[in-house]
C-alpha cells in the first residue's frame, strides 16, 4: 500500500489575518486604508485615451477576447462603448478569468491608461463583470495593506463584519474630545474606511483630515499612556540601593590618565543618583562617537562594586566586548576587581570558568555579548546591567539580563547608544526612560574633514594613503562586503585588500572581516594598533569601540551604500589623536537621491545629533530605532515629524489621565489601552 501524502492543513481565514496582525474585531476596524481608488464615477473610453497617462474608470463590453504568445504568453481583452475600443492587457492571468470575460460579458475596469504600440491600453487593470446601468459606489473604495491569500474583497468583508460587532463607545472624555477639537470616534473610523465622494482628498491622503487626527492622537495617547504606567509599575519594583562611591570610585578616577570633561561629570552624578534609589535605574547614556561613554560606565560598576554587588556589560559583538574588556580591565584589575570575561566562542573549559567565578561572586564585573544571557549564567549578586548599543539587542534579550538579579530585586538597568536618538524620538519611544547626554567631545580631538570622490579616483585616493603613511599616520579602509556579488557588484574587502597590498608593496596592509576567528582577528587589530599595520582593510567589524589615535585617514568604499549614523560611526575612529584626519566617502556613479543626501550630510556636518535629525528624515522612526531588532511597536499612523503637536498633546493628556488615578480615569486608560495595544502592551515596557 502506497505511503500516505502529508499535506498540510488550509490555512484558516484567522490564521491568515493573524498573521499581518488583526486577531481581534478592533485590529480589523483599526487597519485603516493606506490609500484610496475612486470608483463613483465612469467616464467613456474616448475621453479617458483623450486625457491619458492617469487612472480612470470605464466599462465597456467585451468585443475580442485572446491568449497572445508574442513576445510572451497573454491575455488580450478589447472592450467597446459608445465612443470607443480599450485594450485590456494581462500577463498572468487565471483560465478562468479567459471565461469571465468572455465576448459579449460587461466589464468595469479601473487603471492607469497608457498608448502604446497598438493604441491605448490598461495593463493590469482592476476590473469586475457588471450589469448594465449597475449602481456606482457612493464612497471611495479604500486599499489596505494585505498579505498572503488576503484579497481586498476578503479583507473589506471582514472590516466591515467587524464594524457590525464592536463596541464604538469613545475612550476619550467629551471634555478632553471638545478643548482638543477632536472629532468623536465613530464618525472618524467611518470616513476612513468609507470616505464620502465629496470629501477633501488631498487631506485624506496627506493624513491632515481631521479624522486622521483622531487616529494620530490616540494611537498617540496609548504609547504614552503605556509608557508612563510602565515607569510607574518600574518605580514599585524593588532594587538594590548602590549607596556606596567608595574607595574603588576613588582610586579609579585618581588612576585615570586624563580628567573627565564637564559633560561626563554631569552624567556620572546623574547616574549616581539614580543607583542609590531603591527603584530601579533604568537609563540611556547617549553621546556621540569619542564621547567617552566607556570610562562613565566603568564608574557606574565600580559603584555597583563599592556597594557589594556584581556589574555586567553586554556588548552585541565580540570585538566590541573585547575593546571593553581590554580598556576597562586595564583600569581596573590594578584596583583589585576582578573582570570575568564571556562570549560564546570561549572553549568550554573557559566558559565552565568564567561562569564559576560569576556564580561564587568572586568575579565583581562580568564583560561579554549575548553569552551573558545563557541560563547556565547565574550571578552571586548582580546590582547594574550596563547594555552597550542596546539597539542591536531584542527586547527578550534585555528582559532576561535584567532579570538575572537575586532576593526579588530587579539590577539597575543603563543602556548606552551611540547613535545619537534625536529629541522627537527620545520623547515618544523613550518616554519611561531617563536620558543622560554626554555632549561634548574631549579635548585635544581634531576635526576630521570629510570629502566624497568618485570612485573613479581611485588611483588618486591609494596615492593619499602612501602619502599618509610616509608621514608616520595609519589608515583605515572600509568596505561593504566579504565575497563577491555580481549582483551588487561591490569591492570586497578581500579584493580590495589584495589590490592595496599589491599597490603599496613598502607599506604593511592588514585584513579584518566578520567571518575571521576571533584569535585572527584580534591578531591583525593588535598589530595595527601597535603601530605594525599602516592601512587595515575591514568591514564594518570596527564600526564601533576601536581606539586608535595615530589613525587619521578613513577610506569608506562604496559609502552609497551605507546608513549615515553607520556613516557617522565609522568617521569617528579617526581624529582620536591631535593630527588633522580626513575621511574620504568613495561612492559609485550615479548616485540615487537618498544617498546624495546622505553624502551631502556627512560632508557638511560632524554633529551626531544633526546627524541622527537628518537620517530620522531620511529612514523615518521604524528603521532608524530597528524596528526589527528591537521589538519596538511602531507607529501606524502618526509621523514624528510632522505630527510633533500631536505629540505633545498626548503626553499632556497622558500625564493628566494618569495623575489622579481615580477609577473614573483609570477606567479611561484601561479602555484606551485594550484598544489601541490589546495585549502589545509589552513591546513599549523594555
Amino acid at each position: 500500500m502506497p505511503a500516505s501524502k502529508t499535506t498540510n492543513p488550509p490555512k484558516t481565514l484567522e490564521s491568515k489575518l493573524a498573521r499581518i496582525g488583526l486577531r481581534s474585531d478592533m485590529d480589523l476596524v483599526l487597519h485603516l486604508p493606506m490609500r484610496y481608488e475612486d470608483e463613483t464615477r465612469i467616464v467613456t473610453i474616448r475621453e479617458a485615451c483623450m486625457r491619458g497617462g492617469q487612472t480612470w474608470q470605464v466599462e465597456g463590453v467585451v468585443v475580442k477576447n485572446e491568449i497572445s504568445y508574442k513576445p510572451r504568453r497573454q491575455l488580450l481583452v478589447t472592450i467597446q462603448d459608445d465612443s470607443g475600443d480599450l485594450l485590456l492587457r494581462f500577463m498572468n492571468f487565471y483560465g478562468s478569468q479567459t471565461k469571465q470575460m468572455a465576448e459579449g460579458v460587461r466589464i468595469r475596469a479601473r487603471g492607469e491608461l497608457k498608448h502604446g504600440f497598438f493604441g491605448a491600453e490598461m495593463v493590469h487593470p482592476t476590473y469586475k463583470v457588471v450589469n448594465e446601468g449597475a449602481p456606482l459606489p457612493s464612497s471611495l473604495t479604500p486599499v489596505y495593506p494585505a498579505g498572503e491569500g488576503l484579497s481586498q474583497t476578503i479583507l473589506r468583508k471582514a472590516i466591515a463584519d467587524a464594524m457590525k460587532r464592536i463596541d464604538w463607545s469613545d475612550t476619550v472624555p467629551p471634555g478632553i474630545r471638545k478643548r482638543l477639537e477632536l472629532i468623536d470616534f465613530e464618525p472618524a473610523v467611518k470616513l476612513l474606511h468609507y470616505p464620502p465622494a465629496d470629501v477633501d482628498e488631498y487631506a485624506l491622503s496627506e493624513k491632515s483630515h481631521p479624522a486622521w487626527e483622531r487616529m494620530k492622537f490616540d494611537e498617540l495617547l496609548a504609547q504614552q499612556l503605556s509608557l508612563k504606567r510602565a515607569q510607574r509599575a518600574r518605580r514599585e519594583k524593588g532594587a538594590p540601593h548602590l549607596r556606596a562611591v567608595g574607595a574603588l570610585s576613588e582610586a579609579f578616577l585618581a588612576g585615570l590618565p586624563f580628567k573627565l570633561t564637564g559633560a561626563q561629570q554631569r552624567v556620572v552624578e546623574e547616574i549616581r543618583a539614580d543607583l542609590r534609589e531603591g527603584y530601579p535605574m533604568q537609563r540611556l547614556l547617549q553621546g556621540d562617537v569619542g564621547s567617552g561613554k566607556t570610562v562613565v560606565s566603568a564608574l557606574a560598576a565600580a559603584q555597583a562594586i563599592d556597594s557589594g554587588y556584581q556589574a555586567a556589560l553586554m556588548a552585541p559583538t565580540e570585538i566590541l566586548a573585547e575593546q571593553h574588556f581590554r580598556k576597562i580591565a586595564a583600569w581596573m584589575e590594578p584596583l583589585g576587581v576582578k573582570v570575568a570575561w564571556l562570549t560564546g566562542s570561549l572553549k568550554k573549559k573557559e566558559k565552565t570558568a568564567s561562569n564559576e567565578m560569576i556564580e561564587s561572586g568572586e568575579a565583581h564585573l562580568v564583560i561579554g555579548t549575548h553569552a551573558l544571557i545563557q541560563d547556565t549564567v547565574q550571578f552571586a549578586k548582580l546590582g547594574l546591567v550596563i547594555v552597550d548599543e542596546q539597539h542591536r539587542f531584542g527586547v527578550g534579550q534585555r528582559l532576561t539580563l535584567r532579570n538575572k538579579g537575586s532576593d526579588g530585586l530587579v539590577p539597575h538597568q543603563l543602556m548606552m547608544s551611540a547613535t545619537p536618538i534625536p529629541r522627537t524620538l527620545a520623547m515618544t519611544y523613550y518616554a519611561d526612560l531617563e536620558v543622560s547626554v554626554i555632549d561634548e567631545l574631549p579635548p585635544g580631538r581634531s576635526p576630521i574633514v570629510t570629502r566624497a570622490i568618485d570612485q573613479m579616483r581611485r588611483d588618486e585616493v591609494i596615492e593619499r594613503v602612501y602619502a599618509a603613511a610616509l608621514e608616520g599616520r595609519q589608515v583605515y579602509w572600509v568596505c561593504p562586503l566579504i565575497e563577491e556579488s555580481e549582483a551588487l557588484q561591490l569591492q570586497t574587502a578581500t579584493e580590495t585588500y589584495e589590490t592595496l597590498a599589491e599597490s603599496l608593496p613598502d607599506l604593511q596592509v592588514g585584513l579584518v572581516h566578520g567571518r575571521m576567528k576571533p584569535a585572527e582577528k584580534q591578531e591583525v587589530m593588535d598589530a595595527f594598533i601597535a603601530g605594525q599595520v599602516h592601512v587595515l582593510v575591514a568591514t564594518t567589524v570596527i564600526e564601533v569601540g576601536v581606539d586608535v589615535p595615530n589613525a587619521s585617514l578613513m577610506v569608506i568604499e562604496h559609502a552609497e551604500r551605507f546608513g549615515l549614523s553607520q556613516l557617522h560611526q565609522l568617521r569617528g575612529r579617526v581624529g582620536r589623536g591631535t593630527a588633522a584626519s580626513v575621511c574620504l566617502l568613495l561612492y559609485q556613479s550615479p548616485l540615487g537621491q537618498v544617498a546624495k543626501q546622505r553624502l551631502m550630510t556627512m560632508r557638511e556636518t560632524t554633529d551626531g545629533f544633526e546627524i541622527a535629525r537628518r537620517d530620522l528624515e531620511i529612514r523615518g522612526p521604524g528603521e532608524f530605532l530597528g524596528a526589527r531588532q528591537s521589538g519596538q511597536a511602531m507607529l501606524r499612523f502618526a509621523d514624528l515629524e510632522t505630527d510633533q503637536w500631536l505629540v505633545d498633546r498626548a503626553r499632556d493628556v497622558a500625564q493628566y489621565l494618569l495623575d489622579g488615578e481615580t477609577p473614573e480615569r483609570m477606567a479611561v486608560v484601561d479602555a484606551h489601552l485594550a484598544r489601541w495595544l490589546g495585549g502589545r502592551e509589552e513591546f513599549l515596557k523594555v
